[in-house]
């Protein structure tokens, strides 16, 4: 049974339309959105967000701010959200520019307190978008999360697709750090996010083959390796991979949904199959030769060493043959393989359990 419905609050300038720079009460009328509001308000509406408007205005309806000079264009970005189906199940205006310290002025919870009270609210999801550090305190003392948007006044922060990718995905992302003599890695994965890879390990073909992981394997990957690299290449080329399935096997969870399983891939004369499965039990079976004793700084025998670590704590079975004329060929032919096996097989296909045992 669902906990009930998420609630977005968001502050409205400088988060839903852009704040004058020169403060300017005359300046509203000339309106403008905030970059990637809307697609992120519709992705988040379609995954059963509703939106509380919470919005400081100083002084409204005073001399220094007429409320004519504010009804005209909240009315017009009002129409637009509309327009694009996009509704607020609250419009919370606070006014009490001459009481700083008043309780509904944020951070204070004054104005949603009937919110509070009602039934229905799942609070675990709920958070908080604003441009300000005061949006962060209210979250806070709302006890949800809280983002800050980054804008032209405001440079730190985040943008409005990394915060929809958050809400909505609910990524499954890990981040482990791996300490030994030998080696000191950090690894990060999300593997709901499509990015370029970052990968430093001292090992520039092994970069290379790690970048092929991410890259087609279709998630987000940060890793950075120093290691004993003046005693050779093993302990790097091993502990990155326990690393690296380690990360794999956190960020997939419970595996509900999952696909499961996957590939074959060509690459020029070589060709590399791929069957594996997330079952959590880790096995490799490798099947291919090579004939040089290095591809660039890495040793060909380290190839199947470091498919069968990855597996290790991954808790993945992975049968991988390959064959070919080239080594290079067939040693990126099996990265990409794996890589794409891996994009196929954590791809979500709904939310139950691949697995007649009832756990993975």
């Amino acid at each position: 049974m669902s906990a009930g419905t998420p609630i977005l609050f968001v502050d409205r300038d400088g988060t839903l339309i852009r704040e004058p720079e020169d403060f300017q009460i005359d300046a509203y009328d000339k309106l403008a959105f905030v970059d990637g509001v809307i697609p992120a308000m519709l992705k988040l509406r379609d995954v059963g967000y509703q939106f509380v408007m919470v919005t400081n205005q100083d002084g409204l309806g005073g001399a220094s701010f007429p409320q004519q000079a504010f009804d005209g264009p909240h009315a017009l970005m009002m129409q637009v959200f509309e327009s694009q189906g996009i509704g607020f199940r609250d419009v919370l205006i606070d006014r009490s520019f001459e009481h700083e310290n008043a309780p509904t002025r944020k951070p204070g919870l004054g104005l949603v307190q009937p919110l509070l009270r009602a039934p229905g609210i799942d609070w675990a999801r709920s958070a908080m978008v604003g441009d300000r550090d005061t949006d962060l305190r209210f979250a806070e003392n709302l006890g949800i999360r809280g983002f800050k948007l980054k804008t032209p006044q405001f440079g730190d922060g985040a943008d409005w697709p990394s915060i929809a990718h958050v809400l909505a995905n609910a990524p499954r992302t890990a981040r482990i750090e791996r300490k030994t003599k030998e080696t000191r890695i950090e690894v990060e994965v999300d593997l709901d996010l499509e990015a370029e890879p970052q990968v430093s390990s001292g090992l520039g073909f092994f970069d290379h083959m790690l970048e092929q992981l991410g890259k087609h394997g279709g998630f987000a990957l940060r890793l950075r390796c120093d290691g004993d690299l003046h005693i050779d290449e093993h302990h790097t080329v091993e502990d990155c991979a326990l690393a690296l399935g380690q990360a794999l096997r956190q960020a997939l969870g419970d595996k509900r949904g999952v696909a499961r399983y996957g590939f074959v891939l060509p690459m020029d004369e070589a060709l590399a199959g791929v069957a594996l499965d997330w079952s959590g039990r880790p096995h490799l079976v490798f099947e291919g030769r090579f004939q040089r004793e290095k591809v660039g700084d890495l040793p060909t025998e380290l190839v199947s060493h470091f498919f069968r670590s990855l597996c290790e704590t991954a808790g993945l079975n992975l049968h991988l043959r390959v064959r070919g004329d080239n080594d290079h060929h067939q040693i990126e032919a099996c990265f990409k393989a794996v890589a794409r096996a891996v994009r196929q097989s954590v791809r979500r296909e709904g939310a139950a359990l691949p697995s007649t045992k009832g756990v993975l």
